[in-house]
């Protein structure tokens, strides 16, 4: 932003145009931008940049409807999404508040956006997309008048178990040490937080984690952790 990059463009839209024009030019595959609503309430163009972005050729734009200002403050202004949307036919994606399953219905439905991008959500609960599917699957339309946010919809979703935590924080370490990547522990450490939201005694276990010096030492402490706490289980289930 300081170097004039990032959202520090949206406050320099012909610069903007210059890039859509020369990276459109380059490419044959398809090029798609996202961008946030603007600079700050004063300062709104994501409508004047998504037409832009179609009459430069891109194939389709989301927005995170929260302008720079904000940061990740506030709530996401999805009426900004519906803007955007009625302003250009190319697909529009819309990003922002989307915490549970029913957002990504609501934010939909709200807005109309032919899609919804997910982000901060996505690493703590990585099951968020197929939980959406299950959700929409029986979604009517439950949006509180004037609300852009509804509470939890009585229609149900997988959640994932103890074990399926597992299954997935293990997996995704023994992928980062087989790759042999050269930051694979700073990697563990820094989705063990994420991964670990939610799960009960998650605390002692980061700490484990951001106190080991290798990759194999963390997934062992990980395997240590939860082996543990499901073979307890198992024990109380068999009382």
């Amino acid at each position: 932003m300081k170097c004039n990059g990032g959202s520090g463009l949206l406050r320099d839209l012909p610069r903007i145009r210059a890039i859509f024009e020369a990276v459109r030019a380059a490419v044959t595959i398809p090029f798609t931008v996202k961008f946030r609503a603007g600079w700050n309430d004063e300062e709104i163009v994501c409508v004047e940049l998504a037409k832009m972005a179609e009459d430069c050729g891109l194939c389709a734009v989301a927005l995170h409807a929260r302008t720079r200002e904000q940061g990740y403050s506030g709530y996401a202004r999805w009426e900004w999404i519906a803007a955007v949307k009625d302003a250009v036919k190319i697909p529009v994606i819309g990003n922002g508040d989307i915490r549970a399953p029913q957002d990504a219905c609501a934010m939909a439905a709200v807005t109309g956006c032919d899609a919804v991008m997910i982000g901060r959500t996505a690493p703590a609960n990585p099951w968020i997309f197929r939980q959406i599917q299950q959700y929409c699957q029986g979604f009517r339309g439950m949006i509180p008048e004037g609300g852009n946010h509804p509470g939890p919809g009585s229609r149900g979703y997988d959640q994932p178990s103890e074990g399926d935590r597992y299954q997935m924080i293990r997996t995704y370490f023994q992928m980062l040490i087989e790759e042999e990547l050269p930051d694979a522990t700073g990697k563990m450490k820094q989705f063990a937080s994420w991964f670990t939201h939610g799960v009960p005694g998650g605390g002692a276990l980061r700490k484990e984690i951001y106190d080991s010096k290798t990759a194999p030492e963390i997934l062992t402490r990980v395997e240590g952790f939860f082996e543990s706490r499901l073979c307890a289980a198992s024990s109380a289930e068999a009382v």
